[in-house]
């Protein structure tokens, strides 16, 4: 599946049978959400998962394959990419649409125009492609510079901390009253 050449789809087909499909943006943000919550089991995951992207959901033996079909959808129609043990590769987060919320309507709002909470519609495959390609002069990009960064390659002293600080900050977990009081020194001394 190509964007630039192919239409984006809207439907898929589970045993061989055509299945609307959700396909607005939103619609994913929520199953990205509804993934991470631990609070539920797999179960209420799957269902839910299912109400969110089809109008009409399948038989319960084919909930299999209408998951597999999220799932497909989710990753744009991309494969999954499995680590041939070369190398160390990093399945760090760093991103949350919750917590970064803000920053994507940000993101978008400043370098496309895209008022995100106006907008009526705007497909899965196109808001990934546009949100994996803000620019450096974001914040958000720059929170996930923070976050993705290796502190361990760092060797200057002052670059580490500024880093290890970022990082603690900007944390994909609840922040603390400690990490809360970092913030707010760094705030001042920014201004």
């Amino acid at each position: 599946m190509n964007i630039l050449i192919d239409l984006l789809p809207v439907k898929v087909v589970i045993n061989s049978v055509e299945y609307a499909i959700n396909s607005d943006f939103r619609t994913s943000i929520l199953f990205s959400v509804l993934m991470d919550d631990v609070k539920l089991n797999e179960d209420t995951k799957v269902r839910q998962s299912l109400l969110l992207y089809y109008s009409k959901i399948p038989d319960k033996k084919y909930w299999n394959e209408a998951i597999e079909k999220i799932m497909w959808f989710y990753r744009c129609g991309k494969d999954i990419v499995t680590s041939t043990g070369k190398g160390k590769s990093s399945n760090k987060r760093i991103l949350d649409y919750e917590i970064d919320a803000d920053y994507i309507y940000s993101a978008f709002m400043s370098q496309y125009g895209i008022d995100l909470q106006d907008i009526e519609y705007l497909h899965w495959w196109k808001f990934k492609s546009l949100l994996d390609s803000v620019n450096e002069d974001t914040r958000l990009f720059k929170i996930m510079q923070y976050r993705s960064t290796d502190i361990s390659k760092i060797t200057d002293k002052e670059q580490k901390k500024f880093y290890k600080d970022m990082q603690k900050i900007y944390s994909l977990e609840k922040p603390d009253m400690e990490e809360l009081q970092l913030l707010e020194e760094w705030n001042s001394k920014l201004k």
